[in-house]
């Protein structure tokens, strides 16, 4: 069990940095340490006037926000559990994971919740709007609405100064207490619920304070979904036990927004998911390089040093200039780009990590990294390969450690298949592991196929390849009738802009097709290529759900 308290590191970052800037809404409101203080504890006095104990579930739907932050931190430190949803999720979902988690009360974006019925979360005590702290709906037990007096008197015999820095008094819960009930969907069907205590949260914290680059008044831009572990934990919490300041995008990052805020805010550590990197790598740096002039000064010796130069102070510029190094996870980066920005020097680390680890497993700094690695386990993690050579044949990756979930919540069957008798989390991730102790993910085990002749094919390996293609925006390999086929989602702005025919594109896809099978062995050769109308359905990560594809096909 790690020493350190969780609700400790949060208590000494407020008391520490009190008058400092920490949450803010980009382009809207900020809160300083003091402020946030405030609202924590107006939300643990509702807690408790509402007959909310510790343990309870406490369920969160909104888009990323100050407001959003502030609950999330007063819901763990009261004792409760939350419960994060993201919001891309459908009604029908809400309602099943309130449901599902036995929350006792919904805080939710109000836009969020006029798409939600009230009556199909019928243990509810009621629901809070994330704007402004209003009741929204009052459950059939007890109207929340009416206890405006209640809570006042509350706060007044608790605080009858005001909250101070030196008054402020949250409880140090132990470490094995849970703290997060996480549903995430993903790439391979309907969401479970992780159970991370607080130990898990307590253990990335510490890592990161050991291991990542990122000091106390620090400037982070928080665009990763925060009901995701990989976002919640290093663009919001662990940032905040710093003494950071924090600006959330509240609106659907797209890339120009995200690059808007990078330039205005400069934080100094950024991170990102693959397919951000490789928006920007397509985007902006393909069609630089591949001018023929450009192609000429490439080849010759020196020039091309001085233009890898340039390349790589335009797309630190691009992130704000000011950052130590960006990390990247989630999902695989994409070969060719992993390459190129290691050719040009760009400070970029890969992570690897799952919700069921709070969320880190492996990392490395970007000067001490290895190229299509995903750095070394963490301290806190044991880690091994389930293969009879795991330096050279692939197996399932497993861990185990303080960052390790208890289980999901209410599936004794899914957590037994998780967590084997000896503690081993086993990832479903397909790994290696070379001498020096550095982790290289092949794929998933769930995504992977087996080859006529017993050849296991990573279909990430050939998606990566299309990808790279121009005018293709993604591609998906399944398998149908044992053969492989690719699922191309065009890149349509592209087609457009260089009057692109449908005919044309499909003898370009062609070309494709058998330039790829001309270079990949045999049992790794596509039988078709064939285009998809709209773009592919997507988990907050921004990982394709496979599983929608390969069981309608």
């Amino acid at each position: 069990m790690i020493q350190e308290k969780l609700t400790d590191f949060i208590l000494k970052a407020i008391r520490n940095n009190w008058k400092i800037k920490a949450l803010a809404d980009y382009k809207g409101k900020s809160f300083t340490y003091g402020d946030v203080a405030g609202y924590m504890v107006h939300l643990h006095t509702r807690f408790e006037a509402y007959g909310i104990k510790p343990g309870d579930k406490i369920a969160l739907l909104g888009k990323n926000s100050a407001n959003w932050g502030i609950t999330y931190l007063a819901v763990i430190t009261y004792g409760a559990t939350v419960v994060p949803i993201l919001p891309d999720f459908k009604s029908n979902d809400v309602h099943h994971i309130v449901n599902h988690s036995g929350a006792k009360l919904l805080l939710a974006a109000d836009h969020l919740f006029d798409n939600l019925d009230p009556e199909k979360m019928g243990e509810l005590l009621g629901v809070v709007s994330l704007t402004d702290w209003s009741v929204l709906y009052d459950g059939k037990s007890i109207p929340i609405s009416r206890m405006a007096e209640k809570i006042e008197n509350l706060h007044q015999k608790k605080y009858p100064y005001g909250v101070q820095s030196d008054s402020l008094l949250l409880p140090l819960l132990p470490n094995d207490k849970l703290a997060v009930i996480s549903y995430t969907s993903g790439t391979t069907g309907f969401t479970k619920g992780v159970m991370l205590p607080h130990n898990s949260l307590a253990a990335n914290i510490v890592y990161a304070n050991n291991n990542m680059p990122l000091s106390p008044g620090d400037a982070i831009v928080s665009f990763l979904p925060l009901a995701h572990a990989y976002g919640c934990a290093f663009e919001f919490l662990w940032p905040f036990t710093l003494g950071c300041q924090i600006t959330f995008l509240t609106k659907t990052p797209s890339p120009q927004i995200i690059l808007e805020a990078f330039s205005k805010i400069k934080p100094r550590l950024v991170l990102s998911v693959p397919l951000i990197i490789e928006k920007i790598y397509k985007k902006q740096v393909m069609p630089a390089l591949q001018r023929p002039p450009m192609k000429v000064l490439l080849k010759t010796p020196g020039l091309n040093k001085i233009i890898h130069k340039k390349v790589r102070q335009k797309l630190v510029d691009v992130f704000g200039g000011n950052f130590h190094e960006v990390v990247i996870g989630g999902a695989p980066l994409n070969k060719e780009v992993e390459e190129f920005l290691n050719k040009i020097g760009f400070p970029f680390s890969i992570g690897y990590g799952m919700t069921e680890c709070g969320p880190l497993i492996s990392y490395a700094n970007w000067d001490k990294t290895r190229i299509g690695s995903a750095g070394k386990v963490v301290d806190s993690l044991e880690i091994k390969i389930d293969s009879p050579e795991p330096g050279k044949i692939a197996g399932e990756i497993l861990v185990r450690g303080e960052n390790v979930m208890a289980g999901y919540y209410k599936n004794k069957e899914a957590t037994s298949k998780a967590l084997d008798k000896d503690g081993w989390l086993h990832t479903g991730d397909l790994g290696l592991l070379d001498k020096d102790g550095f982790v290289f993910i092949k794929g998933r085990s769930k995504t992977m196929i087996l080859g006529p002749s017993g050849q296991n094919i990573y279909p990430e390996e050939i998606e990566a390849m299309l990808n790279n293609k121009p005018f293709i925006q993604e591609a998906l390999v399944i398998e149908k009738n044992n053969r492989l086929e690719a699922l191309v989602y065009p890149d349509y702005e592209a087609t457009d802009k260089m009057n692109i025919k449908e005919q044309q594109l499909t003898d370009l896809l062609m070309k494709y097709k058998a330039e790829l099978n001309k270079s990949l062995p045999s049992f790794m050769n596509l039988a078709a290529i064939k285009i998809v109308p709209e773009e592919f359905e997507k988990t907050p990560k921004k990982s394709i759900k496979r599983f929608l594809y390969t069981m309608t096909n």
